[in-house]
């Protein structure tokens, strides 16, 4: 990378740091509002627990709110750069918008590459390290926080119900299994059951039947065609996974469609954040690095905010729209950010080409 390239790139990401711990600080007066839970949370595990609670949930919507971030971030260092003469006396040298670009381009893209395989992944760790209890997606919560799951086999429906998920996430404690008609039995009681390939294996079960009567068996086997992969994924959420976490649940298969579909979609957009935060930047030059006749530059700075929330909106939409299967999770997380890398290359053309 050249000397030009590094100065243009240190200048833009700079200020984009600035603008996204700004938006730090304002979402962490946001979460510090919450002082119900808080108070809770520093009253069970103390107050030091509590300040990381609000840091955290901060940095993940931080992480969401990038592209916002970014287009902000990267219309005012273009607007500083232009008050100082550093991008006229670059253009004057002979400078192309598209070497201007080029540092820029390549340093937003490794920030990027490493928001998604390492900030994400530490902030996800801690969050998870604050708030340990499942946070059920997939299955159900009651009143009592008891776990609930709906699973299949050949035989046919029943529920599995436990009083808390012990660690690993394969097994439950304090079980208690209701079978439909299907099934001879209808209800098993159990210490604890433990999902094996293909198999409910319960300890210390009692088995009740249709009259009421009753058998106790040290173990006893239920068929059920979820995977361990599809458990760990309900006994948390996609959110609460890394990306390399996520990349384990796809590859060792996930039969649930629900579960397969908010996996897959996180994934793909935590793998499409360096490609969105590009398309950002290509608006951001897009729309401010041309040539003004005028100093004034508050619509532009407007236009940008007003930009980057369609931006974090129609990403939001997506995701969702992704997570509940509506969308292909690839089309959900790439169109967004491929659609946006169109739009700044399109107006980039249309503004070098000599016609705007």
């Amino acid at each position: 990378m050249r000397r030009i390239d590094r100065f243009i790139a240190l200048n833009i990401v700079g200020t984009m740091s600035g603008v996204v711990f700004v938006f730090f600080c304002l979402i962490a007066l946001g979460e510090s509002l919450d002082s119900w839970r808080l108070s809770e949370l520093a009253k069970e595990r103390g107050t030091e627990i509590a300040v990381l609670s609000v840091i955290a949930n901060s940095a993940r919507w931080s992480i969401r709110t990038l592209p916002v971030t970014v287009m902000i971030g990267g219309i005012v260092a273009l607007i500083n750069l232009k008050r100082h003469g550093a991008l006229v006396v670059m253009s004057a040298s002979g400078l192309s918008i598209w070497q201007i670009l080029r540092g820029p381009v390549v340093a937003i893209a490794i920030a990027g590459t490493l928001i998604a395989l390492v900030a994400d992944t530490e902030i996800t760790r801690l969050s998870r390290f604050i708030e340990p209890a499942p946070q059920v997606a997939g299955a159900s919560v009651g009143a009592s926080n008891e776990i609930w799951l709906e699973q299949r086999s050949d035989s046919g429906r029943f529920v599995v119900t436990a009083g808390r998920a012990l660690a690993g996430a394969t097994s439950l404690a304090d079980v208690t299994v209701f079978l439909g008609r299907d099934f001879d039995l209808r209800r098993i009681v159990a210490e604890q059951a433990e999902l094996r390939s293909g198999l409910w294996v319960f300890s210390k079960a009692r088995l009740i039947t249709a009259n009421g009567k009753g058998e106790v068996l040290d173990h006893f086997f239920l068929e059920t065609d979820a995977t361990i992969a599809d458990l760990r994924l309900r006994l948390t959420s996609a959110s609460d996974l890394t990306v390399f976490e996520l990349g384990e649940a796809l590859g060792t298969g996930l039969t649930d469609p629900a579960l397969l579909a908010a996996a897959a979609t996180r994934f793909s957009r935590l793998a499409a954040l360096p490609l969105m935060l590009v398309g950002t930047l290509l608006i951001a030059f897009a729309f401010t690095a041309g040539y003004r006749r005028t100093g004034s530059y508050g619509g532009t700075v407007i236009y940008g905010i007003v930009l980057g929330f369609v931006m974090f909106v129609v990403n939001e939409m997506a995701e969702q729209a992704g997570s509940a299967g509506v969308l292909a999770p690839d089309i959900a997380a790439w169109g967004p950010a491929v659609v946006t890398v169109v739009i700044g290359l399109t107006v980039l053309l249309y503004r070098e080409d000599g016609r705007a």
